[in-house]
């Protein structure tokens, strides 16, 4: 749900390609002539081939917001955050589990993670970050079925606790990459290879885009045009979709994990803001404005807003990490940089 590159290449951005899809759903509904849907997006994506999870090698700098990591992958596309993918890391007594990170939508693990990424290595965690959900040939990523990612999610896990010996691993999951993870957590048999999970801005139950999800919902064949629009991963995740229900069915938490979600009240992809929350029992809920009020980051800007990365190493290592220093973010911050991006 985030990032600039995508199924059209290189200057289209995801904000831009909703548009296109409201149109488009629009022209739908006043009768030009769309097809209705003749399958379930979910049901077309079983035929999909495995594949396994890119790993991107080529340790890169850290960057301000997501403009500045989409200029720096224009020339280094296997760019990867520094301190990052190191497998000959070894886990310490103080951080005796390796942190996986799972980009977003349309994404990558340096656009998503160049700045988390890196603290998270100074502060002494083996931090390992994959590029999963790829079409052949894509040069983004997290774009195809939600259950292929989960499984490239499990194959990565599996190779990270084979090189560092350990005996599990905490996961952090950016947007659609909080989904995957907690898809291979709950129905994949990774819960016990799990110490923490945590969704930043988690579409827990799923997101309604911008409001046109429960549109596209009451028009034949408009969430068809939407899955050739934005992608399949998008349409996979929103609201009441036959993926969101089903990661959801019998708890949206199993035992074994910690599970804890960090959202904005101002999330613009995800509303209502309910939808962040899980509900199972012993899950932790963090809305970012309820510890710092004046911090309207929202959807676009959250794994470069510095609260949140405060805030996620307190939820980490809570016994080293310093107490989050809360300072004023405007509303919209990152979306500029985001349509900058996706149009360079």
């Amino acid at each position: 749900m985030e990032q600039p590159f995508g199924v059209w290449g290189w200057g289209r951005s995801q904000v831009g390609r909703l548009m296109v899809a409201g149109v488009m759903a629009g022209a739908g509904f006043l009768g030009s002539g769309a097809t209705p849907a003749t399958a379930d997006p979910a049901d077309v994506a079983e035929a999909q081939v495995y594949r396994s999870p890119d790993v991107p090698t080529e340790a890169a700098p850290p960057q301000p917001d997501h403009l500045g990591a989409a200029f720096y992958l224009k020339n280094h596309r296997n760019a990867a955050p520094i301190g990052t993918n190191d497998f000959t890391c070894a886990p310490t007594a103080a951080h005796p589990r390796p942190v996986v990170l799972a980009h977003g939508t349309d994404s990558t693990a340096y656009s998503d993670w160049s700045a988390i990424g890196p603290q998270l290595a100074a502060a002494g965690m083996c931090v390992y970050a994959l590029n999963y959900g790829g079409a052949p040939g894509a040069e983004s990523y997290g774009t195809e079925d939600v259950r292929m990612s989960a499984r490239q999610v499990g194959e990565f896990v599996d190779r990270v606790l084979a090189a560092t010996g350990a005996s599990q691993v905490d996961l952090v999951g950016f947007s659609q990459g909080a989904n995957v993870t907690r898809l291979y957590v709950n129905k994949l048999g990774g819960a016990p290879k799990v110490g923490v999970w945590v969704g930043l801005a988690s579409p827990s139950y799923g997101g309604v885009m911008y409001g046109l999800v429960p549109v596209a919902q009451g028009i034949p064949g408009a969430l068809d045009v939407f899955a050739r629009v934005t992608s399949l991963a998008a349409v996979q995740q929103a609201q009441d979709s036959p993926i969101m229900l089903d990661l959801n069915a019998g708890g949206d938490t199993v035992p074994g994990p910690r599970y804890v979600t960090i959202g904005s009240r101002v999330d613009e992809m995800i509303q209502p803001f309910s939808n962040i929350a899980l509900r199972g029992l012993g899950a932790e809920n963090i809305a970012l404005q309820d510890l710092c009020p004046d911090d309207l980051t929202g959807h676009f800007h959250m794994v470069y807003d510095p609260f949140v990365q405060e805030l996620l190493l307190r939820v980490l290592d809570p016994a080293h990490a310093p107490a989050p220093s809360c300072q004023p973010v405007a509303l919209g911050t990152g979306i500029p940089q985001v349509i900058i991006a996706g149009n360079s």
